[in-house]
């Protein structure tokens, strides 16, 4: 497995468009986006420069509240750099969800994609956003929370547009962003992920840049890939399975992204096909109903490798099915938990057919686990192997 070291995120990014200038890091076919990781490197740099002029400080927090659309991936890698704490929203979220996500998280700037549900949320939240300039947020219910950027073209009271911030980030000059970036220590926290909550609220996991690089190494390891990849992403990237085992285990091998704004079968199988993807995750579900699609109509799906099935029990004969059908005769299954930055254990790429459709695999590198049992009497004993 490649050692990057300790680093952080945004010197990862640095590093990989330095050795894959020309190689597409970020592609959406139906919005005609195609970015080298030169390019993105780039864009990353003048948002996270336009958050810097914002003043945003180091270890603020920035919610992000959107689909899977370029600004969510920029943001990521963006706020990153100039060491900000990126919180992701699950977009199914109502307004006492949000509400309970902001204030528990502290967050100072939110970023919403455009959009009825969206919008009409955050004005009932925050009413002042009516009477405020952009950046003066004083919210009676989230005392915290400044600034509002919207992702799209038309203006709301109160709010930022994404454009604005991004002419923000031709006002602060690279040299500035080259310091804030070097005093960042791959041991700060730089996203804050919230589980799903069942034992009650949903609790805030403290994400660093060590946690997250050293996962999607060890992810991009087991499944093979390198800079001739490119993965199909259709997970959401509120949730680690999208932005962590997708947009940061293509980083880690200077892999292409491919994401999907939404899941759709019929979209992933055409992706597959227009893209050349390599690889594809889903949760069993996903490739469920790609499979019953691929049962309407032919796709062409041969260029698939490998990918991960995971977020629930993957059943045997759907695994099977994913090789024998879909081409993804190294596909992995890959178990673990938020706050293990996700992955725990994870088949390999080489591991026989029969080792990956009947087991979680084995530990990923660097993770040590201790395997218990509950006892009759309700306690827990550790169990030897």
């Amino acid at each position: 497995m490649r050692n990057f070291g300790k680093i952080t995120i945004g010197q990862l990014v640095d590093l990989m468009a330095k050795e894959n200038t020309e190689t597409e890091a970020l592609v959406y076919p139906d919005l005609e986006l195609r970015y080298t990781y030169e390019k993105f490197q780039q864009v990353c740099n003048r948002t996270a420069k336009g958050l810097m002029k914002l003043g945003v400080q180091r270890e603020e927090h920035i919610a992000i509240w959107a689909t899977n659309i370029p600004q969510w991936v920029i943001t990521q890698f963006g706020s990153a750099k100039m060491g900000a704490v990126l919180v992701p929203i699950n977009t199914s979220y109502r307004v006492f969800e949000l509400e309970y996500l902001l204030k528990q998280s502290d967050t100072t700037t939110l970023i919403l994609m455009e959009g009825a549900k969206y919008v009409s949320i955050i004005y009932a939240l925050c009413p002042e956003l009516y009477d405020c300039s952009p950046g003066e947020l004083k919210s009676k219910r989230l005392p915290f929370l400044k600034n509002v950027i919207l992702i799209g073209k038309r203006r709301h009271p109160g709010m930022f547009l994404w454009d604005d911030l991004m002419q923000m980030g031709c006002e602060t000059t690279d040299a500035q962003l080259v310091l804030r970036q070097s005093s960042l220590n791959p041991n700060d926290v730089v996203n804050m992920q919230y589980t799903s909550g069942t034992t009650g609220f949903s609790k805030g996991v403290m994400l660093t840049h060590y946690n997250l690089i050293g996962n999607a190494c060890s992810l991009s390891e087991c499944m093979g890939l390198t800079n001739k990849d490119r993965l199909c992403i259709p997970v959401p990237f509120f949730h680690c399975f999208g932005c962590v085992l997708g947009t940061m285990t293509c980083m880690a091998a200077g892999a292409t992204m491919v994401p999907l704004v939404v899941f759709d079968p019929v979209k992933v199988l055409e992706t597959i096909e227009k893209e050349c993807c390599t690889a594809v995750h889903g949760v069993p579900t996903m490739f469920i109903m790609e499979l019953e699609e691929m049962m309407k109509k032919e796709y062409d799906t041969s260029s698939l490798r490998t990918g991960i099935m995971a977020g629930s029990p993957c059943p045997i004969e759907v695994m099977r099915e994913v090789v024998n059908k879909m081409g993804m005769r190294e596909i992995t299954i890959t178990y673990g938990q938020t706050e293990a930055s996700p992955g725990i254990t994870m088949t390999r790429s080489d591991d026989s057919l029969e080792v990956r459709v009947s087991t979680v695999g084995r530990a990923l590198p660097n993770v040590e686990e201790k395997i218990l049992e509950a006892s009759k009497e309700n306690c827990v004993r550790e169990v030897t192997t």
